[in-house]
């Protein structure tokens, strides 16, 4: 963050008045060679987004209520039905009887962790084909992920942004808008091999 503020305050007397206002700047304009607009909301959303279907049922399981009220206004600003639990025993009951279509898994929960709330859903017939994003800020925990990889169709570290949340719903979307889990073999070390590059 601090970066960032930096790098504003260094820019903000070399632009006019209203100049970050319109257009997007390429990554000549970058001092460090980056592109800004990976940095910024307006250009992302001028981006096309594919989205999962209006109604799309997507389950929160976090126990920081702060992480789950944040989720499920950005998804509700969607127009997705929201599911919420704050620990995994919980979070296994609401899933078997709602069904949601998409989970935000957290790793790190009370009582029964991620991984084994993992395990058990793609074990049970009824949620075994639910795409599921597992979530940590813990740096321990997502090492643990990746040499893991347990069935997990893609992972978000914590804190995260809210163009980062719809790439993840979107990476698990098929032609048709409705989000699959990653079912092929080899799918989940490919693309473990690649987040780790």
């Amino acid at each position: 963050m601090a970066f960032f503020d930096l790098f504003k305050r260094k820019r903000a007397p070399e632009g006019k008045p209203g100049a970050g206002q319109t257009g997007v700047r390429g990554p000549e304009s970058q001092p460090d060679g980056s592109d800004e607009s990976a940095h910024t909301g307006r250009e992302r959303r001028e981006q096309d987004r594919r989205n999962a279907r209006p109604g799309t049922r997507i389950m929160v399981i976090d126990d920081s209520p702060t992480i789950v009220a944040l989720l499920k206004r950005m998804l509700q600003q969607n127009h997705y039905d929201v599911l919420t639990a704050y620990d995994g025993e919980s979070g296994l009951e609401i899933a078997r009887s709602e069904k949601p279509g998409l989970i935000f898994l957290d790793i790190v929960l009370p009582g029964v962790d991620g991984f084994n709330v993992l395990r058990t859903l793609r074990r049970d017939p009824a949620t075994k084909d639910v795409p599921i994003i597992m979530m940590s800020g813990n740096a321990q925990a997502t090492e643990q992920f990746y040499v893991q990889r347990i069935g997990a169709d893609d992972f978000m570290k914590k804190p995260f942004s809210r163009p980062e949340v719809f790439n993840r719903i979107e990476r698990v979307l098929d032609e048709n808008g409705v989000p699959r889990h990653a079912t092929r073999p080899g799918t989940r070390a490919e693309a473990a091999s690649q987040g780790q590059g």
